[in-house]
Parts: structure tokens; sequence; C-alpha cells
């Protein structure tokens, strides 16, 4: 029995010597061998072809034109009260209440070669000193050409050589679901593109602006973005990225931007005039709820109720009143009370426009000159 294991034990390690062999030296020859093999790859030709389906000819042509912007102003901060404490005043001296400088972080967009810059009201609000920096990493220091609050945006100026300006888009022509790259500066760490889509558009009642008409998207829009780049898949500008809605602070899909053709006439009124100039009527106006619409005996919620007339206004000597339903502004229908102001905002003052309004369920149709909106009051 001895014998026969032992020859068992001698054949068994023979064999595994010999598999050892072949299958370090002939792989290919075993079944399962084939480390041996040739492989077929089939590369791209084209080195762009793998890119085609991507954005980055959009975001290179978009880049250069965003900047990241710089704030800061001086604070006061209060005394510490212990230093009123005799004993702490002996040991530390008197302490006057100290100034530190509180620095923001935003974005901007290059609007023309002469060094004008778009950004945000709010990104540049109360800095004593502005900073923008360029995307190949050139600084300095910038002066404020204008700003309106009314619409959150700001014109810049910095003496620089060899800007690239972005290519202005049509945000008319935009429609939901479309493809967009919003371009900033999100969080201080560095120029950042992310992408989304159209998710709505006509966005107000927000209570962030005065005049709100926004692009809504989902693209992540983070704080330091605002004042920055919102593009279409070209790589035009369609919007100027403002605010986010967020109970976090970060992004949650819903941002909105200013559509470019509402910041371009506001940029174009501040280079040139230093102030923007608005139509203004003397009227409050609120929406029509389906409550109003039943009590008015209206078919729908669409129009605006002149909830107020300013006395001597232009509304006033054009003979409307409380109560009135203002329906159409130069024959074209007013969906609500916030669409009803901007389009008279866009109105030149002195301008002649007829408005439609129904009064105790009768259209008339008057005549009003166009008054200069006054100027908003700081609180």
């Amino acid at each position: 029995m001895r014998r026969l294991w032992l020859i068992f034990a001698q054949t068994a390690t023979i064999s595994l010597a010999l598999l050892f062999v072949v299958s370090t030296l002939k792989s290919n020859l075993l079944p399962w061998g084939g480390h041996g093999a040739v492989v077929t790859i089939h590369e791209a030709q084209d080195v762009r072809a793998g890119k085609m389906t991507g954005f980055s000819s959009a975001a290179g042509k978009a880049m250069p034109s965003v900047v990241n912007i710089f704030t800061s102003h001086e604070i006061r901060v209060p005394r510490n009260p212990l230093m009123d404490d005799p004993f702490f005043r002996r040991f530390f001296g008197e302490s006057e209440s100290e100034t530190r400088r509180s620095i923001s972080l935003g974005s901007g967009v290059i609007v023309s070669p002469e060094g004008y810059i778009l950004t945000n009201h709010h990104v540049i609000e109360a800095a004593d000193e502005i900073e923008v920096a360029l995307s190949d990493g050139r600084k300095a220091l910038a002066k404020v050409v204008g700003s309106d609050p009314e619409t959150d945006l700001a014109v810049l100026k910095v003496d620089f050589s060899n800007l690239v300006p972005v290519t202005f888009g049509h945000s008319e022509s935009i429609k939901v679901g479309d493809i967009v790259l919003a371009i900033g500066n999100p969080f201080g760490v560095g120029e950042t593109v992310t992408m989304g889509i159209v998710s709505a558009l006509g966005r107000s009642h927000l209570g962030i602006n005065t005049y709100e008409n926004f692009i809504q998207t989902d693209a992540a829009i983070n704080p330091g973005n605002s004042g920055g780049a919102l593009v279409d898949a070209a790589g035009n500008l369609v919007g100027i990225n403002t605010a986010i809605y967020s109970q976090s602070g970060g992004s949650l899909g819903i941002g909105f931007a200013i559509p470019v053709s509402l910041a371009r006439n506001v940029m174009e009124q501040i280079i040139e005039k230093g102030v923007v100039t608005r139509g203004w009527i003397g009227v409050e106006v609120q929406d029509i709820s389906p409550e109003l619409a039943d009590s008015f005996k209206l078919p729908d919620t669409r129009g605006a109720l002149i909830a107020g007339v300013f006395s001597g206004g232009p509304a006033y000597a054009a003979g409307i009143k409380p109560g009135d339903i203002l329906v159409e502004l130069e024959g074209k229908k007013i969906e609500d009370a916030s669409s009803m102001l901007n389009r008279i905002a866009e109105l030149e003052p002195g301008k002649t426009t007829e408005l439609t309004i129904l009064r105790a369920g009768r259209e008339m149709k008057l005549k009003v000159v166009v008054g200069k909106r006054p100027k908003a009051r700081k609180d």
C-alpha cells in the first residue's frame, strides 16, 4: 500500500511540474490559455470624434469671457464687553471697536473689448474695493460704472488689453428643455462649468427684484456664481446667473438667471447715461385671483387690477381709477401685474401709449403720456 501511495505522489508531482512549465512558456497550448492572443482594437481616426456629444466647444468659447470678482469692505466690530471691567483693562489696555475687512466672491462677464464687465448689483454692493481676475490669470482693480438695484445688475470697467468679450445670444429664442451651461466661480474654487436645461421661462413673483422675468434652470448655480454667464449650447450668452432657491445654501437644481435681452438694455443705458430710465404711469397693481375674477365676472385671471392711482401722475391725468382692470397695453394682452410693470418700464418717458381697461364690465381705451419712474427709495 505504501508503495502505491509513493507512485501516486511522484506521478502527481511530475504532472504538476509539467503543467507549470507549459502554462508559463506555452500557455496558448492550453484550452484555457489566452494571454498570448492578439487583441484587435479599433481607434478613432479623428481625436475630436469622442467629444462631438459634449459641450467643450461651447464652454471653450464662453469661459475666457467670464471673470472672477473679489470684493471687500470694512466692517466695525464692537468692543468686547469684558473690556469694561477695570481688571481686564489693566492687563490689556483700552480697546476701542476694531475694523476688519469682509471678503465676498462673485462672477462677471466681459461684454466688450473696452473692458466693460456685466455682473450683479448685489455682488458689488457696498464694496470698498473690487478686484477682477481673468481666466488667463491677470488681475486688476475695477471701477463701478453704474448699477441698477431694481434688476440687480451692475457694470464694471477694467483697463486690460486683449480681452475676449462674450457673444450675445437671443434669450427670446430659447425654449424650455434647451441645454444651457452655467459658468462662474462657485465657493471660490475657480472657474467652473455646470450643465442643465432651461426648466421654465418668465419666472416672476419671487420677491428677488422689482422687475422679474427670470430664466429658471437646473444647471448648478452656487454662491460665487452670481453675475456669471448662462450660455446656450453654442456658447452664446442668454442670461446672467443671479439667484438660487436653496434651504442649505447649495444648489438644489432651482436657479434663476436674468435674460440677456433685459441685461443688455440695462447695461447699455448704464454705459451711455450712467443711469437706467424707465417708463411709469403712477399706479399700484395686483394680480387677479380666482376670487376677484368671480366678483368682477371675468372669464379668467388675466390682466392687472388697478389697486391705487398716484394723484397727479400720468394714469390720474388719463382718468384711470382704482378698481379698473388693465387688460391690454398697445394692443397686446396683459397676463399679470408683473408683466404689466415690466412692459410699462420698457416704454420711453414722454411717449403716448394706449391702455385698454375694463370698468364695470365695459371696455374702454385710454391714452396715457408715459412718465419717468422715480428713483427707488433706499430703506
